[in-house]
């Protein structure tokens, strides 16, 4: 779907399901509000946009969007790994599933003990291998979404994902984070600097980190025309 001319973004959103039996999965609260909002926020800024979905209720058309539908972790890495090295910029803003089961069973498991134990196994941390490969004309945006320790557990993400931006949410701010329209965010940078913003729309939320995004690029003297 490459439009000439039009700079290319790659966003993940939503939540994973990581599958226990045909029936069964564990996953998350996420809406994919957020992550949708940014496309259209690229979208409106002139981007072609690539978005790797886990599933949610909500949907987005346009000319210059390319959806592509994911369940699992693992699906959603082999979504990214066709499309990364042609985006300028890459938005981690996908709920990925920390753990899935060891073993995925063929047939609906029967219920027998009062006690169930599954055995899980990490998933794969995609920003992290992205993290690993990214060139100097890529810029890399992540999520931090925090119980405690927050701006601690924000940078650490940061460094170890080689990330240039991270956008932290807590789970402590009212009217922020999982199935709400409003979202409140500190864009944190590589240089230690803490951009805090008030209570907002998603849609108002996704503009600001749009804005970050292509200003960062700016800076790096990398200039995107759209």
């Amino acid at each position: 779907m490459k439009t000439p001319n039009k700079p290319i973004v790659l966003i993940t959103a939503g939540p994973t399901r990581e599958a226990i039996d045909p029936v069964r999965f564990i996953s998350n609260h996420s809406s994919g509000k957020m992550g949708y909002a940014i496309a259209g926020a690229f979208l409106d800024q002139g981007f072609e946009v690539i978005l790797v979905s886990g599933p949610v209720n909500i949907s987005l058309s346009h000319s210059c969007l390319r959806v592509i539908h994911v369940n699992s972790a693992d699906e959603m890495y082999a979504a990214c790994q066709q499309y990364f090295h042609v985006a300028q910029i890459t938005i981690f803003a996908a709920a990925v599933a920390d753990y899935k089961p060891a073993q995925v069973h063929a047939q609906k498991m029967k219920k027998s003990a009062h006690e169930f134990n599954l055995p899980m196994v990490k998933n794969v941390d995609i920003a992290f291998e992205f993290g690993k490969i990214k060139r100097n004309d890529q810029v890399s945006i992540g999520f931090a979404l925090e119980t405690n320790d927050e701006e601690q557990n924000a940078l650490k993400k940061l460094y170890s994902k080689n990330l240039d931006l991270v956008v932290l949410n807590s789970v402590q701010d009212e009217g922020a984070t999982f199935g709400h329209d409003t979202n409140k965010i500190t864009i944190i940078n590589r240089d230690f600097l803490f951009q805090a913003y008030p209570l907002k729309s998603k849609a108002e939320v996704a503009r600001d980190i749009v804005m970050a995004a292509i200003q960062l690029r700016q800076k790096q003297e990398i200039p995107i025309q759209a």
